[in-house]
C-alpha cells in the first residue's frame, strides 16, 4: 500500500500545521513537509540529519542551524496533504503537501543543547540501522568496503 492510499477519514485535518525550515519563506512548494506537531516542525528547522525519538516523548538530533518555524496559514483538508511514505511515519507525524500553501513566521530556532544528540547517541544509532540493514549516506564511514 503506498501512501496515497492509506485512509486518513479520522484524521484532524482542522488541528494547527506546522513546518520547520532554514529559510525565510511564505509559501510552501508542493512536496513539502509539514506536521501538526510543533516540537518536530521546530527540531526539523535545525535541519538535522539524525533525528531520535526518545521514549520520555522528547526529541533528540544532530542539527546546527539557526531556522525558522512557520504555521500553517490557511486550511488543510484530506486533498492537500499525504503522509510521508518512509517507514519510521507510521504514527502519521510527517505529511507531504500536494499544492503550494501559505505560512506565516511564528519564531526564529535555536538548537536547544539538551535536544543535542551525544557522540555516543549518534554511534548508538548508526549501529541500529547497520544491525536493521537500513541503506543510509550517513553509514557509508562504517562500511567495510569503502
Amino acid at each position: 500500500m503506498n501512501s496515497s492510499q492509506i485512509n486518513v477519514t479520522n484524521w484532524n485535518f482542522a488541528l494547527p500545521w506546522y513546518h520547520g525550515s532554514q529559510q525565510p519563506l511564505t509559501l510552501l512548494r508542493v512536496d513539502s513537509s509539514i506536521t501538526q506537531d510543533r516540537d518536530v516542525a521546530r527540531v526539523f528547522s535545525h535541519r538535522p540529519e539524525l533525528f531520535s525519538f526518545e521514549e520520555d516523548g522528547t526529541f533528540k538530533h544532530n542539527g546546527v542551524v539557526q531556522g525558522y518555524l512557520y504555521i500553517i496559514d490557511e486550511p488543510i483538508c484530506a486533498d492537500d496533504v499525504y503522509p510521508h511514505p518512509h517507514p519510521i511515519n507510521k504514527e502519521k507525524w510527517e505529511w507531504l503537501t500536494r499544492r503550494e500553501i501559505k505560512v506565516r513566521l511564528l519564531e526564529r530556532t535555536t538548537v536547544r543543547a539538551e535536544e543535542r544528540l551525544s557522540d555516543d547517541d549518534i554511534a548508538s544509532i548508526l549501529d541500529k540501522q547497520r544491525a536493521a540493514g537500513i541503506d543510509s549516506p550517513h553509514l557509508a564511514s562504517f562500511r567495510d568496503d569503502d
